[in-house]
């Protein structure tokens, strides 16, 4: 059984999001503190995190912040702020997803089961070797889930390191937002297309020289992205 822990300072909140995913067939736990949810994540033997932004003791990209440094999991921010500021940097931080409340506890249900579906497939026995890519200056080890530019290895986040590999999986093939958000997110358009936006926006900060004039991750306008070979 997939075990889940809730960090959640609102107790109706949080009890909600239980009984959604023991309904499912999860097992999930509550911590309402940053700072002992951060403990309880880093020590326990957890699948996946559901944590609040706004948090007692320390909040939700602190939080987010030393779970990364110690667990590669995956971690779905919520939060009832909709800035994009927020949500560029949960997502810099290393979150997954980020889902703005309110939203339906099936939605989160939804969004739990893909990413766990596809953090398995990611380290489970299904990964293929000999999977090296390089396109110019740019060298993807899909087997060690490490990017290189110019020699430079390139920190990404684990969804940045998707996204990236499945355009270079097919360089030059243009793949619409919906496409895209399917096929690294693991859900059928119903989340926020707007979450591919601000990772494509990382992705371009961390590999172009100018993000501002792409030479690798191309806007097609009216389409969607492309990875130039």
């Amino acid at each position: 059984m997939k075990k889940i822990l809730i960090i959640e300072d609102e107790m109706n909140i949080a009890e909600l999001e239980r009984d959604y995913f023991e309904i499912n067939g999860f097992q999930a736990e509550i911590e309402t503190n940053g700072e002992t949810g951060t403990e309880k994540a880093i020590n326990g033997s957890y699948d996946l995190i559901v944590l609040d932004l706004m948090l007692p003791g320390i909040d939700g990209f602190e939080v987010c912040r030393r779970i990364r440094a110690h667990q590669e999991i995956p971690i779905l921010m919520v939060s009832a702020r909709k800035d994009d500021i927020d949500k560029i940097r949960g997502l810099g931080l290393g979150a997954d997803d980020y889902i703005t409340k309110p939203f339906s506890p099936g939605e989160l249900v939804a969004r739990v089961k893909a990413h766990l579906a596809r953090f398995e497939r990611l380290t489970g026995s299904t990964k293929l070797t000999n999977t090296e890519v390089k396109i110019r200056g740019l060298h993807l080890d899909k087997l060690s889930h490490r990017v290189y530019l110019n020699g430079q290895e390139v920190d990404l986040t684990s969804k940045e390191f998707d996204l990236l590999a499945l355009f270079a999986s097919e360089p030059d093939r243009v793949f619409t937002k919906e496409e895209l958000f399917e096929k690294v997110w693991g859900l059928d358009s119903i989340g926020d297309i707007s979450t591919l936006t601000v990772h494509i926006r990382k992705i371009r900060e961390k590999i172009e020289s100018d993000p501002s004039n792409p030479q690798y991750i191309e806007t097609i306008w009216g389409v969607g992205y492309r990875l130039r070979a």
